[in-house]
């Protein structure tokens, strides 16, 4: 009995030891579910809290954003999907407002006000579905919400509007009756969409809150009746006509008033109910030159021929007008701005073209002058190396061996040291190497930045090159009546003629462009001065042809001498 008893015992142990590691199990396996719930996001980017959000369920909500630290709370209360979706916004979607009340504890306006792919925050996507309760959870923590807008200027209030959730309208007017001035991107204001949609409650609670909001008109210079006229409900146009008549007389950018709106689309019923309006002009003439009879004989429309008929309507031939003084005097002052504003276009894209050409030329003369510096430098260096080279290469040789030279000569003189030729050579040809040599100095050493005296420092240097040049020409020629000898000396003196005659030629030519270049400088200078003076004066458009002139002048140069 006690054996089998013990082994009992021992059954018992090893089951209850098996029941609490499959115990174990299933406790870490659901705290992995979590865990990887937590971590990895849904088939639409969805975090926990979005399920959640999605589900409704609260107390789910509750856990996850009591788990979490007050930063990493915030950052998952602003987390959006992959349509841009937040959990508050999926809540506010599915009208969970228990759940929008949880989130909205850790949210400020900022995250609230997020919007979603479709443009759309939580509010205005509550709003839109018609959740009363949500929104007013959402008022009651954060005011500030119902003034937020869509992609297009739109509130909450009117996407309301438009879909007819009289109930959320009031709500919202009942927050701030000013949301009903918010205009859209179009101008058109809530109560142009309410009346074009047909929401007769509507249109009468935004009236009750602001009725002189019918005044008011969209970027076509349409009122809320105008968009009435458009619909088939007549007691919109009723409940429209009771704040101000004189909204029946208001025409819109084309001079079409609500009348002519309502026979264009044809709508009898509202045509009947404007008529009935007293003060009402029949035959007020659009800008087409159209009254609403012209308009439903256009139109084949026989019925609404013999309604506008039996109000006295008539076609705009069939009138006597006498001639519209101020509304020609209109037109003239609007043509006459029209040219003078594109004239004023016309002439700034004229001076930007002038001003892109002016910078373009500055570009071409700093490039100009930057290749005659080196070029300077260039030609200086071979000059200065022609004649520190031309000493040691002189015709005759130089003293070598003292007993086979003439007596009074020192050893490495040159034999032809006495010759006046040789004097005038060396002479000429030290010049032309120093002032090579100063040149490379210079401009190897001095970094000039404004455009005038880099111009004069270019001006300088290329005179003494040019003196550098006729030097070492001078000492050729020089030169040439010791090597010739005494008896081929017209060898010398045809060398000597052809060296002067071209480079008295080519010096005499370079100071002729120098010479018409600063002429046209000169004129250039009176052209600007021109310029400046009609400026002054405010002559905008001959101080651009001015520009022309000077950028012509300017441009038809295409090479000068400095």
């Amino acid at each position: 009995m006690e054996r089998q008893s013990s082994i009992r015992l021992g059954a018992l142990e090893k089951l209850k030891s098996f029941r609490g590691m499959e115990k174990q199990k299933s406790f870490r396996g659901i705290m992995s579910l979590e865990r990887r719930s937590r971590d990895s996001p849904g088939k639409r980017g969805d975090t926990p809290l979005h399920l959640a959000a999605r589900s409704g369920s609260v107390a789910h909500a509750q856990r996850i954003l009591a788990e979490l630290d007050r930063a990493l709370v915030a950052e998952m209360a602003a987390k959006q999907n992959q349509d841009g979706e937040t959990p508050l916004y999926v809540a506010a979607e599915k009208g969970h407002a228990e759940v929008v009340r949880e989130i909205l504890k850790v949210s400020d306006v900022q995250t609230a006000g997020i919007k979603a792919s479709n443009s759309f925050d939580a509010f205005h996507i509550a709003a839109k579905q018609g959740h009363l309760e949500v929104l007013k959870e959402m008022l009651q923590a954060l005011p500030a919400l119902a003034m937020t807008t869509n992609s297009v200027n739109a509130t909450a209030l009117d996407t309301a509007a438009i879909l007819g959730h009289v109930d959320i309208v009031n709500l919202l007017l009942e927050t701030d009756a000013s949301l009903a001035r918010i205009a859209r991107n179009n101008g058109k204001t809530v109560l142009h969409s309410a009346a074009r949609m047909g929401h007769v409650e509507v249109v009468r609670s935004l009236l009750n809150k602001d009725p002189g909001i019918g005044l008011r008109t969209d970027k076509k210079g349409q009122t809320a009746l105008h968009m009435a006229s458009k619909g088939q409900n007549a007691e919109i146009v009723v409940e429209l006509l009771k704040p101000d008549v004189s909204v029946i007389h208001i025409e819109d950018n084309k001079g079409n008033r609500p009348l002519h709106v309502a026979t264009r689309k044809g709508n009898i019923i509202i045509v009947q109910t404007l008529l009935s309006v007293e003060g009402i002009d029949v035959n007020a003439v659009n800008r087409s030159g159209e009254t609403a009879f012209a308009i439903a004989e256009k139109m084949n429309n026989e019925e609404l021929v013999n309604i506008l008929k039996e109000a006295g309507g008539e076609t705009a031939k069939q009138q006597v007008h006498p001639p519209n003084s101020a509304k020609q005097l209109k037109q003239t002052v609007s043509d006459i701005r029209h040219d003078v504003q594109s004239q004023i276009k016309q002439t700034r894209q004229t001076k930007m073209q002038v001003n892109q050409i002016k910078k373009r030329l500055e570009k071409l003369h700093i490039g100009g002058l930057n290749n005659a510096i080196n070029s300077n430098t260039v030609v200086a260096v071979l000059i200065a190396t022609v004649a520190f080279a031309a000493i040691f290469t002189v015709p005759g040789n130089f003293v070598e061996d003292l007993t086979q030279a003439p007596p009074g000569m020192s050893l490495g003189q040159a034999y032809v040291a006495s010759n006046p030729a040789f004097i005038i050579f060396l002479v000429f040809d030290a010049l032309a190497l120093f002032i090579s040599l100063a040149v490379v100095v210079v401009q190897t050493s001095l970094i000039v930045v404004e455009r005038r005296a880099k111009k004069r420092m270019v001006f300088v240097m290329n005179k003494l090159m040019w003196l550098a040049c006729l030097f070492i020409s001078v000492a050729f020629i020089a030169l040439t009546y010791v090597v010739v000898g005494r008896d081929d000396w017209w060898l010398a003196w045809c060398t000597m003629a052809i060296g002067t005659v071209i480079m008295l030629t080519t010096l005499g030519s370079m100071c002729y462009c120098i010479i018409a270049h600063r002429l046209e400088e000169k004129n250039t200078r009176k052209i600007r001065k021109k310029a400046s003076a009609s400026q002054s004066r405010g002559s905008w458009s001959r101080s651009v042809d001015s520009d022309e002139e000077i950028l012509n002048s300017e441009y038809k140069t295409k090479m000068y001498a400095l």
